[in-house]
């Protein structure tokens, strides 16, 4: 299992935010992260990262029900920006909704659907998926 370099966090919740951050340092599971608080404000900044040349992340952990932009509206959007490298999204949601689930079915680069919260099992699960890519 290889360690995730950038992983990317987009949630309006403090406290899932603040307890994934201390699962995936005590994991090792990634290097750095990223943090936004709604779709628009990481689709404003993924966007200035691409357009930059930086480092994106290498998976996204996306809530779906958020102020602003939720996750649906931040997938419709970022499925259109053309990316030299394939991230992987995970969305990662309180909604155990059956119509939510398929919804994320028809995105692509949507590699699982989640329930919250997130455990360590759950990120080593993702760590040796990631691996494969």
């Amino acid at each position: 299992m290889k360690k995730i370099d950038i992983a990317c966090i987009i949630d309006d919740d403090p406290i899932f935010v603040f307890g994934a951050k201390k699962i995936m340092q005590y994991a090792d599971f990634c290097t750095a992260f990223m943090i936004f608080h709604n779709g628009e404000e990481a689709l404003n900044n993924l966007k200035s990262i691409i357009k930059a040349g930086e480092r994106l992340p290498d998976i996204i952990l996306l809530d779906l029900n958020m102020p602003i932009m939720d996750g649906w509206q931040f997938l419709d959007e970022f499925t259109k920006i053309k990316t030299e490298r394939k991230i992987t999204i995970y969305i990662i949601t309180s909604s155990v909704d059956p119509t939510d689930v398929e919804k994320a079915k028809e995105y692509d680069n949507v590699n699982n659907y989640l329930v919250k919260p997130i455990t360590l099992d759950t990120l080593q699960q993702l760590l040796h998926d990631g691996g494969n890519n």
